[in-house]
């Protein structure tokens, strides 16, 4: 099988590459070489610009595409032309970003989809990211219709994340002593591991999978509590987990999902269900979770091979955190009185 990856070097991408590569599938990465251009000597290498300059691809077919980096309709659109004719089959990583609402629980394929306000926007983060993703979505259909396979993955963790949305909850309690925890311990969480979703792709590519997936784990439900519990098994830690009640957190103006990575407020009910999307179509096809202690081990020894000076993504820093913990301990003790 030949495989063609538009992007390949950063995250989903470079696992992409690796458990594509474990299956004996010949793999080209198409990009502008900009990210990690050292990686993967063994794999051929094009060069180009997918938002006009795709010149490297002329003449060339392959069995399969993989977008991992589309989220401009326009430059979308423009690979996806001149794709057709060259791959029998287009796989777009998009998101579940892009349902309209999570007001409901379990929201599958089915669930409505965001319509921008402005189409025309190229601003491809914040508020417009997910109803971008949904126009990319389309012009993937249009271009490939039948032959298309849309994977819309929630939070993607493991190695090599450059979010640290989920790397932070590892480290922070690895590394011991007092952790601060969000809000509600039975809070549910949902991410998927970056190689699960990989290995996957590549198992979809082998039996010529289409049609739209969400792409999310674990298996089994999972609360904040347990994920946390699990990380100081896993790591043998004896750090101690301070829950902290979401309406001190607001009042504090500490950032959902950024500063306190994977909490989504209670109050704000249209995120009720970001967290409980089904994926049981993509089980249904093939798509398996390894134990959430793995996960979080490898993300853990990944973080050990970084530099100290790491800039975080995400998280509370130490100063921020032993702050509110302070502030949280001293409002403690004014309730007792």
């Amino acid at each position: 099988m030949k495989l063609l990856i538009l992007g390949g070097t950063k995250f989903v991408g470079r696992h992409l590459v690796q458990s594509a590569l474990k299956q004996g599938i010949e793999v080209t990465l198409f990009n502008r070489g900009q990210t990690n251009p050292d990686l993967f000597p063994e794999v051929e290498h094009l060069k180009g610009d997918r938002d006009g300059d795709m010149s490297a691809l002329a003449g060339r077919t392959w069995d399969v595409v993989v977008d991992t980096c589309g989220y401009v309709p326009r430059i979308v659109k423009y690979g996806a032309s001149q794709l057709v004719g060259k791959t029998g089959r287009y796989i777009f990583i998009s998101t579940i970003s892009v349902y309209d609402d999570f007001n409901l629980l379990n929201a599958d394929e089915s669930h409505c989809v965001k319509v921008l306000d402005d189409p025309t926007t190229e601003q491809a983060g914040g508020h417009a990211y997910g109803g971008l993703k949904v126009l990319c979505e389309q012009e993937v259909l249009k271009a490939f219709g039948d032959k298309a396979m849309i994977v819309r993955p929630g939070l993607i963790v493991g190695p090599h994340d450059p979010t640290d949305r989920f790397t932070y909850w590892p480290v922070s309690v690895g590394e011991g002593g007092d952790v601060i925890a969000p809000g509600y311990k039975d809070s549910p969480v949902q991410f998927i591991d970056v190689r699960d979703l990989c290995d996957w792709l590549v198992v979809s590519m082998a039996k010529s999978v289409v049609g739209v997936f969400n792409a999310i784990g674990p298996q089994a439900s999972l609360t904040m509590l347990e994920f946390l519990n699990c990380c100081q098994d896993t790591l043998n830690s004896k750090a101690e987990l301070h829950w902290l009640s979401e309406d001190f957190l607001l009042s504090n103006d500490v950032e959902a999902w950024s500063e306190m990575p994977l909490w989504l407020p209670r109050r704000k009910t249209d995120n009720i269900g970001f967290m409980q999307c089904s994926s049981q179509r993509a089980i249904d096809a093939g798509l398996q979770f390894r134990p959430l202690s793995e996960t979080i081990n490898d993300t853990w020894q990944w973080h050990l091979t970084r530099s100290a000076d790491h800039e975080w993504q995400a998280g509370l820093s130490q100063t921020r955190a032993q702050a509110l913990l302070e502030l949280w301990q001293k409002f403690a003790r004014l309730q007792l009185v």
